[in-house]
């Protein structure tokens, strides 16, 4: 799974570069932030050790090919999910603040989708700690540090970068790095992100205590997975129920439970844009 997410993202490149008009541009900047998506989905599965049976390879597949080039961290990562699966829908769940505002207006849902297509969201999030630690700042702690640390923090993500401008330009493909990478990652990742969010646990209840009802799963077409949903993330509520069931089992986990006729007591959708209306059903 890990070499097909990077084989997509090499194929939508090298689709543009051999056949550039803003069609196939529109289509690689999709794929390649949809398998963005599918990196992070990948770090989620080794942060339940479901990459590999042995726990180092598991941990250097899921940090070095699956999280740092998209700039989290699976060491950080893995704590902080295994206490949303802990506390789930609780009000010691971490993943709580994504799924509260809902359900919002459609008017609030579209200047959400604006921001993340305009990149506004990934800037946020990726300088918004840095800025915020800039102004809480005290004199005994220069700019300088401020930006040393976050270096460090930052560093594998910026080697990756680094490495990929270096490699594409070895090519003559220099461009390639901001326009097939940087851009995807900017504007579809995030709004793809945000879609799996929404369809994940808004509108789900707080404090239920019902298992089956922790998450929704949402029946994804061909083309949703494709774009919005790789790597089986659709069967959301198999996940909670099961979580360390590899993310390539969780089909016929699913198809087990229809085969006992218990899948009428899951929160589920026919696909993701029945969940965006339902979430923005608000007045």
């Amino acid at each position: 799974m890990v070499a097909h997410a990077w084989g997509v993202i090499v194929l939508a490149a090298a689709l543009f570069v051999a056949f550039p008009n803003p069609l196939t541009y529109l289509l690689a900047v999709m794929l390649i932030g949809a398998r963005q998506l599918g990196l992070a989905i990948l770090m989620h599965e080794a942060a339940h050790g479901g990459l590999h049976p042995n726990l180092k390879v598991n941990d250097g597949l899921g940090e070095w090919l699956c999280a740092a080039p998209t700039g989290a961290s699976l060491k950080s990562y893995r704590p902080y999910h295994l206490t949303h699966h802990k506390y789930a829908q609780q009000a010691e769940d971490p993943d709580l603040i994504l799924s509260a505002p809902f359900p919002t207006t459609r008017a609030s849902l579209w200047r959400k989708v604006i921001r993340d297509l305009t990149g506004q969201t990934f800037f946020k999030q990726r300088f918004g700690p840095l800025l915020g630690r800039l102004k809480m700042r005290s004199r005994s702690q220069p700019a300088g540090t401020v930006f040393g640390t976050e270096a460090v923090r930052q560093a594998p993500f910026l080697l990756w970068n680094l490495g990929l401008l270096v490699a594409l330009s070895a090519v003559g493909l220099w461009w390639a790095w901001f326009a097939l990478w940087i851009v995807p990652m900017a504007t579809w990742f995030p709004l793809v992100t945000r879609l799996r969010n929404i369809a994940e646990h808004a509108l789900v209840a707080k404090d239920e205590p019902d298992p089956f009802r922790h998450a929704r799963t949402t029946r994804a077409s061909l083309l949703e997975r494709a774009l919005i949903a790789p790597y089986y993330v659709n069967f959301h509520a198999e996940h909670h129920m099961m979580m360390h069931t590899p993310c390539w089992n969780l089909p016929l986990a699913h198809r087990l439970l229809a085969q006992k006729g218990l899948t009428g007591r899951m929160l589920t959708a026919p696909g993701y844009l029945s969940v965006l209306k339902e979430a923005s059903a608000a007045n």
